[in-house]
């Protein structure tokens, strides 16, 4: 049999058009499963339960694919999932037709090849857009992933360690901080406090003045 499915991210938005759309060919109300839930969490109920309801032999409709999964990626892995069961997808408005229900419709296949391609495309994509941000990031000399979280006191210590001449290998033995966590961590040494009365190489009236 036909099962429904339709959702709207928010509970202000209507179902009517997809409900509308569902009904139209077809599905009576009884097997519209409904969420009005953000593509992007995972917790759609009503999802959930249509997924568990279809059997082998059963289609899945819906208006667009976008409907099923947060991305591309996962919209077709569950098409997959769900034809390894005998369960088949199809959707009503998208410009390319999916119906996984039919194997032996060439263009139906074809349909869901696209949808591999466009979902291997999104994570390419994905891909470069973090790699380009990890590459602005470190060029403007910020640190990126996740922070480490070092107690305050060991690193104070250290720096006590690193100002009394202790060597790195010695501070890491002592405090038990990683290397590269102290390089990075370590606030820099502080520059040494240059007056006249230490003698600024710099400044020529200190000579004037000996003289």
């Amino acid at each position: 049999m036909d099962l429904g499915y339709a959702r709207v991210s928010t509970v202000k938005q209507d179902l009517d058009r997809q409900i509308d759309a569902l009904t139209a060919t077809g599905i009576p109300p009884e097997r519209i499963y409904l969420d009005k839930k953000s593509g992007a969490t995972t917790d759609r109920p009503g999802l959930r339960e249509v997924v568990a309801y279809a059997r082998d032999g059963d289609v899945i409709v819906v208006h667009t694919l976008d409907r099923l999964g947060r991305t591309v990626r996962d919209t077709l892995n569950l098409i997959h999932e769900l034809a390894e069961r005998g369960v088949g997808v199809r959707n009503l408005a998208d410009p390319i037709k999916v119906d996984s229900s039919n194997p032996d419709d060439p263009m139906a296949q074809l349909a869901v090849v696209l949808l591999a391609l466009f979902g291997q495309m999104e994570r390419t994509y994905a891909m470069e857009r973090a790699a380009h941000a990890r590459a602005v990031a470190t060029a403007k000399g910020r640190r990126i992933g996740r922070p480490v979280l070092i107690d305050p006191a060991k690193l104070s210590y250290a720096a006590h360690l690193r100002d009394s001449g202790e060597t790195i290998a010695e501070i890491v033995a002592k405090t038990g901080i990683a290397r590269s966590s102290l390089y990075r961590h370590l606030p820099p040494r502080a520059a040494p406090t240059v007056t006249a009365a230490a003698g600024d190489p710099g400044d020529s009236r200190l000579d004037q003045d000996a003289g």
